[in-house]
């Protein structure tokens, strides 16, 4: 993609402009209260900013999966009320995305008014990409502002019908986002490390066949690095691991061989008979797990060498844990690690660039989620970006 193409809404002349934002608003609810804002922070810079230049701002989102019907536990209506709070205005809301409801609200909003439109997947169309559905959203605007990265890996009416009907732009969050994952997989500072943790090499594969070609060192955790360790004849006991992927790690290693990557494996294991909470535990070295024993983290002297092997690097991209680390004392590897990566991009040392709901929970759980470069909120599109593939949301905003 030609990012040149790329046009964005600053210096945009909004005033008076009827200015609809794509954000991602699937926030976690409990009991008809949100219980994360983050997602909202995150948006409130560029609704602030297009409200104070004087731009009619209508804000769309999806929220769940209520697979094309208006249902109750699906509603925004308790989205609206926190974001109110966030940005310190009042925020209209409309009871439908199209037809009249919407029409209505829009209709009464001022210059630097904010209205908040029902979910989008209440209609079929939204997720069916319905050139007729996006239609009715584009009448009521004048500009299409794509803020929602962690959507755009999807082909649907609001994220790219729509862009092909209105000018469209990326807003801040977006650009953010596309810059951070370029300058940590496009056009990095080097050396570069990715670490690539998680349960599976199966869910993987895509992202560590494009990883090996593009980051001099590539660390492997989590389940997927004992399913390594089988394929190069390591016993890692009763621990998580895929068998009948051992030749695809095979093909991994060999391509990150002939690309000159070095893969690098856990070189000691915490080691326990019971997955459960304070399990009894002990460290061993990566050849001797006991038959009987699960690998559940990594141990201090692999702690250790990926500590100097990130001092040695100027750019880490980071996605999955080391362990498991939603089990105590199994946190402990990611968490060092993630604390070491925290004080190097304090330090002005290194790039950090980090994602995905576990990583996030990991990062957040080590107390350095605020520490590194970039951290971002986007799933299934940050994943596609780390697999190379072309985002529809991004694609649709680059103009022609």
């Amino acid at each position: 993609m030609d990012f040149s193409k790329l046009r964005t809404t600053e210096g945009l002349d909004v005033d008076g402009k009827r200015v609809m934002v794509r954000v991602d608003l699937n926030v976690p609810l409990r009991d008809g209260v949100v219980t994360d804002a983050t997602r909202i922070v995150r948006i409130a810079p560029c609704l602030l900013d297009l409200a104070s230049r004087g731009a009619k701002v209508i804000v769309i989102s999806h929220f769940g999966r209520p697979k094309g019907k208006p249902l109750k536990e699906f509603s925004l209506v308790p989205v609206a009320g926190r974001m109110g709070e966030v940005l310190q205005k009042p925020i209209r809301f409309a009871a439908d995305c199209i037809g009249p409801e919407a029409r209505d609200a829009v209709e009464h909003l001022a210059p630097g008014d904010i209205a908040l439109f029902e979910n989008l997947r209440f209609h079929p169309g939204e997720e069916a990409n319905d050139p007729a559905f996006a239609q009715e959203l584009a009448r009521n605007a004048d500009i299409f502002v794509g803020e929602a990265f962690s959507t755009s890996h999807r082909a649907h009416a609001s994220t790219e019908a729509i862009t092909h009907l209105l000018p469209s732009y990326a807003g801040p969050l977006m650009l953010e986002e596309i810059n951070a994952l370029r300058a940590a997989l496009e056009e990095p500072k080097r050396p570069t490390v990715a670490v690539v943790g998680g349960a599976k090499v199966s869910t993987k594969i895509p992202i560590l066949t494009h990883l090996v070609a593009k980051v001099d060192k590539l660390i492997i955790g989590g389940g997927m690095a004992n399913t390594f360790l089988q394929a190069k004849g390591v016993e890692v006991g009763k621990s998580l691991a895929e068998p009948d992927f051992h030749d695809t790690a095979r093909q991994i290693m060999a391509a990150a061989a002939e690309s000159g990557c070095e893969i690098l494996l856990p070189d000691d294991a915490v080691v326990a008979r019971e997955f459960k909470v304070q399990a009894e535990c002990n460290t061993v070295p990566i050849d001797a797990v006991p038959a009987d024993a699960m690998i559940l983290d990594v141990g201090p002297k692999s702690v250790a060498h990926l500590t100097h092997v990130l001092g040695s690097c100027q750019t880490l991209l980071w996605n999955g844990p080391l362990g498991a680390f939603e089990i105590e004392p199994f946190g402990e590897g990611t968490f060092a690690l993630a604390r070491a990566a925290a004080a190097l991009t304090k330090a002005g040392a290194l790039v950090s660039v980090a994602g995905g709901g576990d990583t996030v929970a990991a990062l957040n759980a080590a107390g350095v989620g605020k520490n590194f470069t970039y951290v971002s909120t986007a799933g299934g599109a940050f994943l596609e970006w780390l697999e190379g593939r072309e985002l529809p949301g991004v694609a649709a905003l680059l103009s022609e």
